[in-house]
């Protein structure tokens, strides 16, 4: 066989390990402490949403906006799907800030901190809206 053979069947199988050992990992997932913000933050979001309490989002340092998330409190194990649409928190120690919705439902409002573990959930199926007839 030739040494470009060899570079192409090396590179092959390189690539297939490794995305081999990507779909083996399964999504990102962290734990640590979650607090949640009220209605006193309404305003722009760091994606340029507006902050809408009622909605379930979610505030994380690093993660693509957009991303979705299973929360779940680790001493409850009730648990919501929030989309990430801020940045933060910024407080030391605290891994997500949710919002008002998402902290209702997961009865933390008067705890006010909670342990949870996140789990990146795949993209919601959507389709395109179809026009309305005229």
């Amino acid at each position: 066989m030739h040494w470009t053979g060899w570079l192409a069947s090396g590179l092959a199988l390189t690539c297939g390990i490794a995305s081999a050992d990507a779909a083996t990992q399964g999504p990102k997932r962290f734990s640590g402490i979650a607090a949640f913000y009220d209605t006193n933050y309404a305003g722009r979001t760091a994606s340029g949403e507006r902050y809408d309490p009622n909605k379930f989002t979610a505030a994380h340092r690093t993660l693509p906006f957009g991303t979705r998330l299973r929360v779940v409190d680790t001493r409850t194990k009730r648990s919501v799907v929030v989309v990430i649409n801020d940045r933060g928190p910024f407080t030391k120690g605290r891994v997500i800030d949710l919002s008002l919705a998402a902290a209702k439902a997961l009865r933390m409002t008067t705890r006010g901190l909670i342990k949870v573990t996140a789990i990146e959930q795949p993209a919601a199926f959507t389709t395109a809206a179809k026009p309305q007839a005229r």
